[in-house]
């Protein structure tokens, strides 16, 4: 397996546990990842920084409960575009702001999108702005074993 890599060289094992730390709780402390890594603070955030400016740190966010601020039903929509309308499709599944998530996939439908949504009334009126121009399908997420999660991060091996 090979391991990760920047315009910089390889990520060493500091760089692993700085990542997995801060993939765990982004609020961590540079002197905080100094002490778990055994280096200066300064010498910490020049790490985080070359990360960051390789574009393998791309931000630091919060996780907010959807339910906890009113949004108590998520739906993911199976979306397949009428023949011509790929594009238009796509700029109205941007525009409706409960969408949250959205991928082009394969397979017989072309986008894949979650919602979060105050009622099923919302939900029918997100659906028929999508329906002039695409074939819906529509599944209630009843509840997340696995939360949204990065994969773990390639082992530190030889190449």
């Amino acid at each position: 397996m090979k391991r990760l890599g920047y315009e910089n060289g390889k990520l060493d094992e500091i760089d692993e546990i700085i990542l997995t730390t801060l993939i765990e709780n982004g609020r961590t402390t540079t002197a905080e990842l100094a002490r778990k890594v055994k280096l200066s603070s300064p010498s910490v955030a020049e790490r985080v920084k070359r990360l960051e400016e390789a574009g393998i740190i791309t931000g630091y966010s919060a996780s907010v409960s959807a339910e906890a601020i009113g949004l108590p039903i998520a739906v993911w929509f199976r979306i397949r575009p009428v023949p011509g309308q790929m594009q238009r499709v796509a700029q109205i599944i941007q525009d409706i702001p409960q969408i949250t998530q959205c991928d082009r996939v394969t397979g017989e439908d072309c986008f894949l999108a979650r919602a979060n949504l105050q009622s099923i009334a919302e939900m029918e009126r997100v659906i028929d702005l999508i329906v002039p121009y695409a074939m819906t399908n529509t599944s209630i997420i009843q509840s997340s074993p696995v939360e949204r999660r990065l994969p773990p991060l390639p082992t530190n091996q030889n190449d």
